[in-house]
């Protein structure tokens, strides 16, 4: 079966994960930690995307990020992938590939899972046993939103602005919400979305994507395939 291409819209919220080939240090050195990060940041400017959360582990990064066109996101992650794998194997004096494949990717209903994924992504070392509390890690955009350091590769998206009428309100009520942690179901559902390809959402939310591409934006029913008639309405 061919490969679906990748669930990519614009003025979506999307998860982002690029793991190293066979899940090899993608890092070697502190170094080599900014200059991803520099590279995220010209060309997230560069390709119109917000990047509004973000962490570096040893041997993978998440993203998540909303592109303002189509092609913002690929054409940012293309360009980031190649400048720094050519940057890494000069430093390390080798060649090849540095990544697993192409990068995976999903849409997210901003109401329902961005904070969550937001704290997903934030507690990443943690779950790996890196650091006792989110903030003790460096790599991550975490330490921006509680007010610990401003970084300029991050656009807080507008449901952030929500928590609080203050930064330091907002700061607070954010940390609470990390410190608080997410279901497992919730790290499930982001987890498995990422990875597949599937829209993430309430049913209306995924039925309303459908409507706006091609794609299929998540799996089959199972039984018998759904025909179509001739004017484009279900049978």
């Amino acid at each position: 079966m061919a490969r679906l291409p990748r669930l990519t819209l614009p003025g979506y919220p999307h998860h982002v994960i690029q793991r190293g080939n066979n899940r090899q240090a993608i890092f070697a050195s502190t170094a080599d930690y900014q200059v991803l990060l520099d590279l995220l940041r010209d060309n997230a400017q560069k390709f119109s995307v917000a990047i509004h959360a973000y962490v570096l582990m040893s041997n993978h990064f998440h993203l998540l990020a909303t592109p303002q066109t189509g092609d913002g996101l690929p054409m940012m992650m293309q360009a980031v992938g190649r400048s720094y794998v050519r940057t890494f194997n000069n430093a390390q004096g080798r060649t090849g590939t540095l990544w697993e494949g192409r990068y995976r990717s999903t849409l997210i209903q901003s109401e329902r899972y961005l904070l969550a994924c937001m704290a997903y992504i934030d507690l990443n070392p943690v779950r790996a046993g890196l650091v006792a509390q989110a903030a003790d890690y460096p790599w991550s955009s975490h330490g921006h939103y509680i007010g610990r350091r401003a970084d300029k590769l991050i656009t807080p998206h507008p449901l952030f602005w929500e928590l609080g009428n203050t930064p330091f309100a907002r700061e607070a009520v954010y940390a609470e919400l990390v410190h608080a942690g997410i279901t497992v179901a919730q790290q499930t559902a982001l987890t498995r979305s990422a990875l597949s390809g599937w829209a993430l959402g309430e049913p209306d939310f995924v039925a309303d994507l459908q409507k706006r591409t091609a794609r299929r934006v998540s799996p089959a029913q199972a039984g018998r395939p759904m025909s179509v008639a001739p004017s484009g309405t279900k049978k």
